[in-house]
């Protein structure tokens, strides 16, 4: 996310932005939809699948896993965000 440190700051995660090879691990950067659908979000894979990824999206709590969309920004349903 460019831009959101101090000035010429770089950002401190490494994202993949590619849904063909997406693998468990990897940092990726998630919307969710409804009224959070204007910020962005960060998580790890921990699945991936044909046509959705499992994403640990709470680093507080690793054992809070999201089902998002497989696209270079996976989309969370608002709905799975407690």
């Amino acid at each position: 996310m460019h831009g959101m440190g101090q000035d010429g700051e770089a950002c401190p995660f490494e994202f993949n932005f590619e849904p063909g090879t997406f693998k468990v691990g990897d940092t990726v950067s998630y919307r969710v939809s409804g009224s959070l659908a204007d910020f962005p979000f960060v998580g790890t894979l921990t699945e991936v699948h044909d046509d959705y990824v499992l994403i640990a999206g709470d680093a507080l709590n690793p054992d809070i896993i999201y089902r998002g969309t497989r696209e270079s920004r996976p989309l969370v349903d608002e709905s799975e965000i407690g």
